[in-house]
């Protein structure tokens, strides 16, 4: 692996925080957490939470102590600990609350993973993958009678017929192919804006290996076929509710045909093509909080320029 792929994938860091996932049944050990003073809790709401900029310039997540936080009577969410003995909880409520001092500002993750550190990234991109799928799966899919919340945010259980429900995670493959001359193919979505290029991406179907999911992709979206398939690095993805694998793959036919439903325009870049893309705005680089910058990079060798800025 090349020293562009070296630093962590954006919401993927190790965060410190251990999830203590045994600690989720034992009611008496979470009411004891709860009112410790040294808790830290913070809301969500429709996927943003409330972050601010501190004086030495860090950006933070907003984060109270329990007795201060927002009432709510059950989506009360404990995200673990961390090596102090700090315990780290969410809220789900309709709107985030206000602050007195009006400097801090809602934001969502696709702003906030690139601004907090590796802990507060970590803290909230799980709050908001169970905000998606508590606010999705309210009722039963079994028997369609609504469900309650259980295990601190991390289970919801039918009372009608039993049935347990676990958080939904859909995995999904993003790819760097690169042909015989080690070219780039990158595509363009249908609603992206014109020159927006990135990897190709899609959904692992069913009864199919994530490396037979990234052959069948790349087949359907630009017409290419793949051999050899090998993994990078993974990142959640709650938007709402996937988790993306990252590969390289290497193409075995160069002619492209796109599927024109999802990717409208597919080419091959040199390394020498892309810079002068980027250099002429011909082609604007993916987002960085996006594994798909970290997966061009690794085969481009640096750090790509920042969206809508020239290099």
């Amino acid at each position: 692996m090349n020293a562009a792929f070296d630093r962590p994938v954006t919401l993927a860091a190790a965060s410190g925080i251990d999830r203590a996932a045994h600690h989720r049944l034992d009611e008496a050990w979470l009411a004891a957490a709860w009112s410790h003073p040294s808790t830290r809790v913070f809301v969500v709401s429709g996927g943003q939470a409330l972050i601010d900029d501190t004086p030495d310039g860090r950006t933070e997540l907003v984060m109270t102590p329990a007795f201060e936080a927002p009432l709510t009577e059950t989506h009360r969410y404990f995200l673990g600990t961390d090596e102090d003995g700090v315990s780290y909880f969410a809220l789900q409520k309709d709107t985030l609350p206000g602050r007195m001092d009006q400097s801090a500002r809602p934001a969502g993750l696709r702003e906030a993973g690139l601004l907090l550190s590796p802990r507060d990234a970590g803290l909230m991109v799980h709050a908001v993958a169970l905000e998606n799928w508590q606010r999705l799966h309210r009722f039963c899919s079994r028997c369609g009678e609504r469900t309650v919340i259980a295990a601190a945010g991390h289970i919801r259980r039918c009372q009608a017929c039993g049935a347990e429900h676990y958080p939904r995670t859909d995995p999904a493959v993003i790819m760097l192919v690169t042909d015989d001359r080690d070219r780039a193919l990158l595509g363009r979505q249908v609603h992206w804006p014109e020159g927006r290029f990135s990897t190709l991406a899609g959904f692992v179907e069913p009864g199919e290996s994530i490396e037979q999911s990234v052959a069948r992709e790349v087949f359907e979206e630009a017409g290419v076929v793949v051999g050899e398939v090998e993994y990078l690095a993974s990142q959640p993805w709650p938007f709402p509710s996937s988790l993306m694998l990252g590969f390289t793959a290497r193409a075995t036919s160069s002619e492209i045909t796109v599927d024109g439903e999802e990717i409208e325009e597919a080419r091959w870049f040199s390394r020498e093509d892309l810079a002068a893309a980027f250099a002429s705005g011909e082609v604007l680089p993916p987002y960085g909080i996006s594994i798909a910058a970290r997966l061009i990079e690794h085969w481009y060798g640096e750090p790509l320029p920042k969206p809508g800025r020239a290099v």
